[in-house]
Parts: structure tokens; C-alpha cells; sequence
């Protein structure tokens, strides 16, 4: 791809979860698409005609088996923030459409046990899951999400 091509590529549009337990502890899941360390929170497209806080609550159960009675929504982030793909990625993810991804995030508080979190779902995304400290997260996130990460955990500080 040009770089041309990639400029008229539109963003895909995405809701990202910040799942916080009671002591403020985020969770974060290990790709199982990946041979390397790449933790994420849960994130997904938003389809169409959909409201963001409804695919959010979606993506969560689809993602940790978390349902919605379980969570309570916290707070999103004021504007959509977005990310480029590298350029190794672009044209092999999303069969080509996007340049990267434009996300509005939700802090949800989970209010279950950590045996209702669930990833062997239909779908599973996550090897393994893990309660994190939202100081070390961004540095176990692949680099090209990290700049995301940070702003989206500092918008939701005073919160964690």
C-alpha cells in the first residue's frame, strides 16, 4: 500500500473496556493469536446501528463471559481515540479496510467473583487473563496500543 492508499483508509470504528475490580486492579487477557506477550483489555467493532455502551457491554461478555449485571459503567472517555496499524499489519487485518481503529472506552467496576470471568467462550480471544495494576499495564501492551492506553488509563485515574 501507498501511503496515499493508507491515508483514504477510514478507521474502524471500536469500543475498548477498562474492567476494574474492587481494588482498582484492571483486567487484562493474553492474545491467543499471538506467540508473543500481548496483553489487551477487552476491545471489539462496533456494529452497525449500534450504540457504543451497548457494543461495549457486548464485547465484554463476548470477550470474558462478564455479563451486564455484573459491571457497572464507570465513566467513558470524552472523545474517540484512535491508533494507526503498523505497517507489517496493514492490509493483513480487518482483510485490508482500515488503517487502525477509532475507540470510545467504558471504565466498568466488576462487581462478580474472579470465577465468573470466563475466556474459553465461542470465540475465545485470550489464552490466559490476569488482574493488573493500571501502573504496569501500558508496558505490557503491544507498543503500537501503548500511546492509547496511557490517555485512556489517565482520562479514568481519579477512578482506579
Amino acid at each position: 500500500m501507498t501511503p496515499g492508499d493508507i491515508a483514504n483508509l477510514p478507521y474502524r470504528p471500536c469500543v475498548g473496556i477498562v474492567l476494574a475490580n474492587r481494588e482498582g486492579r484492571i483486567f487484562a487477557g493474553q492474545r491467543l493469536d499471538s506467540e508473543v506477550a500481548a496483553w489487551q483489555m477487552p476491545q471489539g467493532g462496533i456494529d452497525p446501528g449500534e450504540d457504543p455502551r451497548d457494543a461495549a457491554l457486548r464485547e465484554l461478555w463476548e470477550e470474558t463471559g462478564v455479563t451486564r449485571d455484573l459491571v457497572t459503567v464507570e465513566a467513558e472517555t470524552a472523545d474517540w481515540v484512535r491508533y494507526d496499524l503498523p505497517p507489517h499489519l496493514l492490509g493483513r487485518v480487518w482483510k485490508g479496510r482500515f488503517r487502525g481503529q477509532e475507540q470510545r472506552w467504558f471504565l466498568m467496576r466488576f462487581k462478580g467473583a474472579d470465577n465468573q470471568i470466563v475466556i474459553e467462550t465461542e470465540h475465545p480471544e485470550f489464552s490466559e487473563w490476569t488482574w493488573i495494576d493500571p501502573r504496569d499495564l501500558v508496558e505490557k501492551i503491544v507498543p503500537f496500543k501503548r500511546d492509547v492506553y496511557a490517555q485512556v488509563i489517565a482520562e479514568f485515574a481519579d477512578r482506579l
